[in-house]
């Protein structure tokens, strides 16, 4: 008997210590790209020719990063990313709050005031977040030039606003279908309307949602190129542009450092964002966002 214990136990704990092998094996696996990037940026030119793409550097050299931030080259403007930065911190932040609030009302009422032809709107809505980005360039473009908007950095806002409205009304439906509507009913005997009700009992339960669809929007946001290229006219560039033009439009010596510098400046605000709030994150996916 002690026998078929200790063999158990000891199955078990090989199983585990094989379970942890793997995935720090994937671990490593998914990070060496970014183990690259980052001493890659810390290399001088003459390290990079000389040494191993995966070898630390012999000296830590910074030059690439202040480069990449404000002296790299663009075409023949030499500022870096950092008009660009602020252009897409400009265009995310907005956006991230306009569609966030909208979803949340769209997703208040479509779950709880009901209403002829709700289920077919939000079938609508759903289906829009399955469009291809392509396939909206030209229609989107003659929006933006009716409305006097294109290629400013107020264009780009609406354009990631209208294209966001339908993943975030899926959260916040979703979310809210699984509180009860007997605190509707409650509430409109109490004499509230509809902004009170909103206000007063959804807003103050949605903090787990509401960190989902912001983190979801920015991501998107931040990270989007076809938008951008497609969208936007020199000044009013978002980030990855940027990037893009500072990687394909090297003359001379090409520099590694710096275009890997950049790219990680260019991805650190998505970073951040998941290390400080990815737990939030989860938290809100299993705290009802995916019902219904």
């Amino acid at each position: 008997m002690d026998n078929l214990v200790k063999d158990g136990s000891f199955k078990q704990v090989a199983l585990r210590a094989g379970l942890y092998a793997m995935l720090i094996i994937f671990a490593l696996f998914y990070l060496m790209p970014l183990f690259v990037m980052l001493v890659t940026s810390l290399k001088s030119l003459d390290d990079i020719r000389t040494g191993s793409l995966i070898g630390l550097p012999r000296e830590l050299v910074f030059d690439a990063w202040g480069k990449a931030w404000s002296g790299a080259c663009i075409g023949v403007q030499c500022e870096g990313l950092r008009p660009y930065f602020w252009n897409s911190m400009l265009i995310a932040v907005p956006a991230v709050l306009i569609s966030t609030i909208l979803g949340a009302l769209n997703g208040y009422v479509i779950s709880q005031w009901r209403f002829k032809g709700s289920d077919f709107i939000f079938a609508l809505l759903l289906f829009g977040c399955f469009i291809p980005f392509q396939v909206i360039l030209l229609p989107m473009a003659i929006v933006l030039g009716k409305m006097q908007i294109a290629g400013s950095i107020g264009g780009l806002i609406f354009v990631h606003v209208v294209y966001g409205l339908g993943f975030t009304t899926l959260f916040f439906r979703n979310y809210y279908i699984s509180i009860p509507v007997e605190l509707v009913k409650a509430a409109k005997v109490d004499g509230a309307g509809f902004f009170r009700i909103f206000w007063s009992i959804f807003l103050p339960l949605s903090a787990p949602i509401v960190v989902v669809t912001v983190i979801w929007q920015f991501t998107q946001i931040w990270n989007d190129f076809l938008f951008g290229v497609s969208f936007s006219q020199a000044g009013t560039q978002p980030i990855t542009v940027a990037l893009n033009n500072i990687v394909n439009s090297t003359t001379g010596v090409k520099e590694y450092n710096v275009d890997m510098a950049a790219a990680i400046i260019a991805a650190l605000p998505t970073l951040l964002v998941y290390v400080v709030a990815g737990k939030y994150f989860i938290r809100g996916l299993t705290a009802g966002s995916v019902k219904g």
